[in-house]
């Protein structure tokens, strides 16, 4: 009887090792990272041969299925990213997250997407129910969150990344482009075509990179001693909509401007049908420079001169780095990285120039 109760005791504490194996587990006693199983079970064609086998041998040794519920709750992983975006229906921040989607779909992550809209207030609600649902990370796109909030998240030990600029400069791991530069180059361009009165038509100047932007766009314009007139220098939510609208404004103007920098391609769109409506031809009445290159532009009839901004790679080297983070199991210890990536201007038929 005696040795009944034993084996059944032996048993139960067999039972009981199987069903409390966690990945974290399973990834020690393999020698590898939880990232590495987690691959070995969604994407195994990703992983070496050799480590595949060993560590599905040890799955089969304990038996290990995963809980992903109880993963989350109890590791406080679930083999998810959360993502941020100011504008789910911007094409510019959708060919950041294909970048994002195709590497951490590699490394058996899946995304939780949130629209910031914006606004600091809901990126900050959005991030915090995020964190409620166990994510092993957040990269977030040009965001509008305070510096104090970053920098806590980071403190906390939860990877961050941005992509774009953000409040909290270099305290935190980024992806971005130099927007001064950029603008600089388009600027000049359109200078060194004859323009004197050119115009711009900025996204929301809180938003670090307009800031840039519009300086970039000054600092030109004096250096070509052209005088800045401000009733030129327009600020506008990025929609199509409202680069119809603030077009429209330009063109009630005593004095039309000869050229119209739009600091992004979906703000361009708007200005380009805006002028078609009143009659105006580009680029032979006013010309136009956007900013982007997203694929849409360039399926339109009056070809569009625009910076290229490599958003698919920014979100490729964004994922990149947040995984980095989440091996490093140690994100408070790290130096934050700062990614910086070339963008170049993309001459087309919409700002007037002539090859030869």
């Amino acid at each position: 009887m005696k040795n009944i109760e034993w084996n059944m005791k032996v048993r139960r504490r067999l039972c009981m090792e199987v069903v409390n194996m966690d990945i974290r587990q399973i990834a020690q006693k393999a020698g590898v990272s939880v990232a590495t199983v987690s691959r070995v079970q969604n994407h195994p064609e990703t992983v070496a041969p050799a480590t595949l086998e060993k560590v599905q041998a040890i799955i089969e040794e304990y038996q290990y299925t995963p809980n992903w519920f109880a993963r989350g709750m109890n590791l406080g992983k679930g083999d998810t990213i959360g993502l941020i975006v100011p504008d789910i229906l911007n094409p510019s921040y959708m060919e950041i997250v294909k970048g994002i989607e195709e590497i951490v779909y590699k490394h058996g992550y899946i995304t939780l997407m949130c629209n910031g809209d914006g606004d600091s207030k809901q990126e900050s609600d959005s991030i915090d129910n995020l964190l409620k649902r166990s994510v092993d990370g957040l990269i977030v796109l040009s965001t509008a969150l305070e510096k104090e909030k970053l920098i806590s998240i980071r403190q906390k030990g939860i990877p961050i990344v941005s992509i774009g600029e953000s409040n909290a400069g270099s305290e935190i791991d980024t992806v971005k482009i130099d927007y001064r530069e950029a603008t600089h180059n388009a600027i000049k361009h359109l200078v060194g075509m004859g323009y004197r009165s050119v115009a711009i038509i900025n996204g929301p100047i809180s938003k670090i990179e307009n800031q840039l932007r519009l300086k970039g766009y000054e600092e030109i314009l004096e250096s070509a001693g052209i005088p800045i007139d401000k009733k030129y220098i327009i600020s506008s939510k990025i929609s199509m909509e409202n680069g119809y609208i603030q077009a429209k404004k330009l063109l009630k103007l005593d004095k039309l401007p000869r050229a119209i920098f739009a600091t992004d391609d979906v703000i361009a769109m708007g200005v380009m049908a805006a002028l078609r409506d009143e009659g105006i031809r580009v680029p032979e009445d006013i010309a136009i420079v956007g900013f982007d290159n997203i694929n849409i532009i360039k399926m339109m009839e009056s070809k569009l001169t625009t910076v290229e901004n490599p958003l698919y790679r920014q979100g490729i080297e964004g994922a990149k780095l947040l995984l980095e983070l989440i091996e490093s199991g140690n994100t408070k210890e790290c130096v934050p990285k700062e990614i910086l990536l070339k963008t170049k201007l993309k001459i087309r038929k919409s700002c007037g120039y002539k090859t030869k």
